[in-house]
């Protein structure tokens, strides 16, 4: 495989990591996996600000982690890549086995 191209796939992976590492991110993420939650939802679970809640899914929203959907005036955010899934089950599992 070229040099180059292992660097721009490194580089990228590393920036979507790098965008999910953050406590508040990663619950989001968590959160996310089993349903689709609107911003009121994720503030009630992760106990912060709707501001600050919409800061951090424009940041997921950004790399192309999760997706939106509008219903009349809520909109639903969800996981929009398989991967992310599987990488979230897999940390999990690897990390928290009494949430299994």
């Amino acid at each position: 495989m070229d040099a180059a191209v292992k660097d721009e796939q490194i580089e990228i992976i590393s920036k979507l990591l790098k965008s999910m590492s953050h406590p508040i991110r990663l619950k989001i993420l968590c959160l996310l996996q089993e349903q689709e939650l609107s911003v009121g939802d994720l503030r009630h679970q992760v106990k912060t600000t709707n501001a600050n809640v919409s800061q951090h899914l424009n940041i997921l929203r950004s790399q192309g982690i999760i997706d939106f959907r509008k219903d009349a005036n809520f909109i639903y955010n969800r996981i929009s890549d398989r991967r992310i899934l599987e990488l979230i089950q897999n940390m999990r599992h690897l990390f928290c086995p009494e949430h299994e």
